[in-house]
Parts: structure tokens; sequence; C-alpha cells
């Protein structure tokens, strides 16, 4: 009777990880890093901005953010964001294969399951602390085997209840990105092909499609999902429209300019070899040869880039990008000029121009990389680079106060709470109090005070 007790808290805390499976596949993207691109983000949103119009959304509240994950996955963790992983776009082949996967994360946010996800775990928790009760009950009185049968019951019967909750959100969110699609004049066949990708991968490694399988799953079954999507896409007016083939073009270049920047230079090598003369082979072999600091084979392709488009912002930035990162930052800024002004200061492009300014060290140079750089993050304050790079230059003018506020900016975006309050601590000192930087330096001593409290208390 001594051991079962112990049993029965080790049960229990199985339980309470169980159930902690709702937080943790809720908001992976804290544990993985992002990726920013100029190119890329600029790419997504013209994918996406249809979507989510027909979804009765404001194109520019929502975020269509990278992650650094090989996998093939895409989630909602709250608010307006739909996170897509480095893998799904190397997975895909089409930029409809995409927009068929945003379609149907849009799904989540139109219909709130991250909120409601806690209602599924809920009633999951119900369940398990009832049947923990019965357990502990039914020991107390001796019946210890019966009591283990009951806690085990218990958790079989919770998980039951989160997972069929799970996939009745999953089925939703198929059929609102269908209506999507739909809306928007966008062909579901591209949705069709990346189940159909999925489902491949199931059989690939040996994931079961029988009815013991579906209970074990958060998603309904890849086969059941296209047969019900088929019968609502091959009747849609949009079915037979063809995809646009400006966005094809695109999303060929950038998923080749990422399988460049994240793969093993030999792996991108044999991918896309030298014999490959197409643009998306010579935009990933450039990142190869530049990541093996073979910087005339990296110039090269990048000059063949240009000599194909000599306006493409993109592959200016990628010349720019090489010298700059080679230690020849004086060469770079012509290209990123070009590049900035073919933006119209597009942020990260600017920061990237802005750093080579300063990486010149020459102090002529600093009046233009403080417009440069106050440009970007006037457009785009969540970037912690600009904001790094707007701080050097402040203190290379002897501008303390701002140097305080732009490591201060820096600081917060990035977690640093401790240094970010007595960044924007000595920049309010410092500052003319009542103007904006004051108050600004204000604002994130509260929020990296608020910040510090929510760890103690945690």
């Amino acid at each position: 009777m001594a051991l079962l007790p112990r049993i029965l808290r080790q049960r229990f805390a199985q339980l309470v990880a169980l159930l902690l499976i709702v937080s943790l596949t809720a908001q992976p993207a804290m544990a993985q890093s992002v990726l920013r691109d100029a190119e890329t983000e600029a790419l997504l949103r013209d994918m996406a901005d249809p979507l989510v119009e027909a979804a009765g959304l404001r194109p520019g509240n929502v975020d269509i953010v990278l992650i650094n994950d090989p996998s093939i996955n895409a989630f909602v963790a709250g608010g307006q964001v739909v996170y897509i992983h480095s893998g799904l776009l190397n997975a895909a082949d089409t930029a409809n294969e995409v927009q068929g996967v945003i379609a149907h994360e849009l799904g989540h946010i139109t219909g709130g399951h991250v909120v409601s996800a806690g209602d599924g775990a809920k009633a999951a928790q119900n369940i398990s602390i009832l049947s923990l009760l019965i357990g502990i009950a039914a020991a107390a009185a001796g019946a210890g085997e019966a009591g283990m049968a009951a806690v085990m019951a218990g958790q079989r019967a919770a998980l039951g209840k989160y997972l069929a909750f799970s996939r009745v959100q999953e089925s939703a969110a198929d059929a609102a990105g269908a209506d999507y699609l739909s809306k928007a004049g966008i062909t579901g066949k591209g949705s069709l092909a990346f189940f159909g990708k999925l489902l491949n991968q199931e059989y690939r490694y040996n994931r079961s499609q029988s009815d013991e399988a579906a209970f074990n799953r958060t998603h309904p079954l890849s086969g059941d999902r296209i047969q019900r999507l088929r019968e609502v896409y091959t009747v849609d007016p949009a079915w037979d429209t063809p995809p646009d083939p400006e966005l094809q073009t695109r999303f060929e270049r950038v998923r080749a300019k990422l399988f460049g920047y994240l793969s093993e230079p030999a792996l991108t090598l044999r991918t896309y070899p030298p014999t490959d003369t197409s643009v998306p082979a010579r935009y990933a072999r450039a990142y190869a040869y530049h990541k093996e600091a073979r910087i005339d084979d990296a110039l090269a392709e990048a000059d063949a880039l240009i000599a194909l488009d000599p306006a493409n912002p993109y592959f200016l930035e990628l010349r720019g990008q090489v010298l700059l990162e080679s230690g020849r930052p004086d060469e770079a800024l012509s290209n990123l000029r070009s590049a900035t002004e073919l933006t119209t200061s597009e942020p990260l492009i600017a920061s990237m121009f802005g750093h080579a300014l300063i990486a010149t060290e020459n102090p002529e140079n600093f009046e233009e990389a403080e417009q440069v750089l106050r440009a970007a993050v006037n457009k785009d304050r969540l970037n912690p680079f600009a904001w790094y790079q707007l701080g050097m230059v402040y203190a290379a003018r002897g501008d303390l106060p701002r140097a305080h506020l732009a490591s201060a900016e820096q600081q917060v975006m990035t977690e640093r709470y401790i240094e970010a309050l007595r960044s924007a601590q000595r920049a309010e000192s410092e500052l003319p109090e009542g103007t904006a930087d004051w108050l600004r330096a204000q604002d994130i001593r509260m929020q990296a005070q608020a910040a510090l409290e929510r760890e103690r208390e945690d």
C-alpha cells in the first residue's frame, strides 16, 4: 500500500505533462529563430494578402513569419500571425501550395482556435482529475489494481477528448481555408497537392491510416482530408484558374535563396550544380560560395543575376551583402544604396546599407547612415539590428543620450531586460524632459520593469 500513492503521483505528473501539450504546441516559435529577408517577406505578403482580405481581415494587420526549422509545418500561436517553417517552403513545389497552407492557418485565426484550445484542455483536465480521484479512492479502499485502471483509463479518455477537439478545429480550418481560396479566386489544386505530400510522408514513415491511428492524432487523417477537400475544390469556380506565374517565378527564386543560405554548401552545389544557369540556381550557389569564402565565385553569380535584371533590388542587395561581409564595405555602398532607393528604404535592406556606411569607418558617411537607419526604424521598429547600428552612429557622433535610447530599444526587443532598464534609465535622465525621445525612454523603462517583475513572480 505504501507504493501505490507514489505510482498515482507519477501518473498524475504524466497527466499534467500530457495536458501541457496544448501550451507547448501553441507556442513553438518561442524556441526557434525567426528568419528575416526582405525578398521573402515581400513574397509571402503578396501571396497572403488576397487570402487575408477574403478572410475578412486587413492585410496590413496579418504577419507571415518565417521560422528556421527544417520540418514541414505551419501554425498560429495567438494574434494575427501565421508562422511558416523554412522546411515547408523547401518541400513545396509551387507558390499555390503555400497559399493553401496560409489559407488553412487563416482559418485558425478567424476561428479563434488558439484561444478556444483552452476549452478543450479544460474538458480533458476535468476527466483527468475525476479519474485520479476515483483511483485514489479505490486505492484507499484496498483496490489498488482497480485504482490504477481508473487512472489509466482516465488518461486515455482525457487524451481522446483533447485530440478529438483538436481534430474538429483542424477540419474547421480546412473548410475555412477552402472558402478563402475560393473568394480570392485562387485554385485549390495546390492545397490538394500539398496534402498529398503530407500523405506520402505518412506512408514513408509507416504512419498508420487506421481508425486507431486516427484516434491518436491532433489532425484528421490526410487521406480523409484530401477526399473531403477534393469534393469542395473541384466544383469551385476557381478550380481551373491558372496560378499566378509571377508569384511562381518569385517563389522559385526565394526557395533557392533560402536553400543556399540554410544548407551546407556541398549540398547546395549538388542540388544546383554549375551547369544549371537558371536564376534560382545562381541565387543558391551565390550563397553557397559566400559561405565557403569563395568571394570571386559568389560575386560572379551575383553579377550574372544583375546582368539579367539590373534593376532588381534583391540581386543588388546580394552583391552588396557579399562585399560587406567580406570586409569590403566601401565597394558595397553603391549596390546597397541602389537597392535601398529601389525599395523606397525597405527596412532590412536599409539596415544593411546603414551598417555598410558605418563599417567604412569614415565619419563623412555617418550623417547618411543616421538618415538611412532612422528611416528603417520608422518603418519597422521591431528591428534590433537597425537600432544597434543607429546606437553606434549616435555614440560615434557624441550623442550619448540617444545612443542609450537606441541600445534600450534593441535590448528590450531581445529580452535583455536588465540591460534595457539601465539603458532606458540613463537615456531618460539625460534627454530633455517631455520630448518624444524622453517619453520613449520612459516607456521602455516601464516595459523592462514589468518584464523583470513577471520573471520574479515566475
